[in-house]
């Protein structure tokens, strides 16, 4: 199971990527989401993936923040909803206003969605109410700046065991609080742990 890849981004297309990790080329599936969450080209990613094994395909999606990862396996987990349905919901809709929809009943904005009609919609709300209640999923703050020192330092986090909300929360804590302004990794992973004990 590949469940993340690391490297370098060589090929980006709103519905797709391609990452070479150690010179060989994966090609992943993508939402509109996680498309414009990506740095330029040539630039180091991270990204976190779900493997698809059919018969006669291995598939791989690729998504920006775990938690809209945790959103596509809820979708694909609902019957008549395939991996391409579950990224051009993804693609159509943020989490939150997607929970919010699901946990209102709300079928006329989900019928808006790519290939939702009102008995889909009705089914997702379904079979999707009770799990969102009983699950914590929140969109990943966007205000922390995309840089590779943000991102370096939110991934180190991670590596140390930190969830990857915590390792944001603390990265943006220690964006606020640091002094330099040519800050390097380094300098926001030493503050930024110092939040992760508070």
């Amino acid at each position: 199971m590949i469940t993340c890849l690391k490297g370098k981004l060589i090929q980006k297309l709103p519905t797709s990527i391609v990452i070479d990790v150690g010179g060989i080329g994966y090609y992943l599936h993508i939402s509109m989401n996680t498309f414009e969450n990506l740095p330029p080209l040539d630039k180091e990613v991270f990204i976190y993936s779900e493997m698809i094994v059919r018969e006669d395909s291995i598939t791989l999606y690729g998504f920006y923040a775990e938690s809209e990862r945790q959103l596509f396996r809820l979708l694909i987990s609902v019957s008549g909803i395939g991996p391409k349905s579950g990224i051009g919901i993804l693609s159509g809709i943020s989490l939150n206003d997607f929970k919010s929809a699901i946990l209102t009943a709300n079928t006329s904005l989900l019928q808006k969605l790519p290939g939702i009609g009102k008995k889909t919609a009705e089914r997702l709300i379904v079979e999707l109410k009770d799990k969102f209640a009983k699950i914590s999923m929140h969109e990943e703050d966007s205000s922390i700046p995309k840089n590779d020192s943000v991102e370096e330092a939110t991934l180190a986090l991670e590596s140390l065991g930190y969830n990857k909300s915590m390792a944001t929360k603390a990265v943006n804590s220690a964006l606020k609080q640091i002094e330099k302004e040519n800050y390097s990794s380094e300098d926001l992973i030493k503050l930024a742990l110092k939040f992760t004990l508070k």
